[in-house]
């Protein structure tokens, strides 16, 4: 059995790779157990009753859960605050009108300063 042989079962076996990133196996361990006793090995006929779409949105849930644990709200609420502060401040900027020019007016010929 070649390498090339395991990349191509690996390819029809997607479910191996979940279970080498969830760190159940190791590729060396399937690598060898595909080598020793080909595709008909038992380490590739386990199941534990629970479909691939059912475990992928268990652990996506789990890590959306375990991150939802991991924030800190006060810090949260304090960037929310500052985000406020900001925009009412940005509003206000955007708000303010210079006053309109006085229109010109002649000075008359015979004043030259301001008698």
């Amino acid at each position: 059995m070649s390498k090339e042989d395991f990349k191509a079962f690996v390819q029809k076996h997607p479910v191996l790779v979940t279970k080498v990133h969830e760190k159940e196996f190791t590729w060396q361990e399937l690598y060898e157990a595909y080598d020793l006793y080909g595709e008909n090995a038992p380490i590739f006929k386990q199941s534990s009753g629970i479909s691939q779409g059912t475990r992928q949105a268990h652990s996506n849930f789990h890590e959306f859960s375990e991150l939802l644990k991991s924030i800190d709200l006060e810090t949260v609420q304090k960037g929310v605050n500052g985000l406020q502060k900001a925009v009412a401040l940005l509003q206000d900027i955007g708000s303010f009108k210079e006053p309109a020019p006085k229109p010109y007016e002649e000075r008359p010929i015979y004043k030259y300063y301001e008698d």
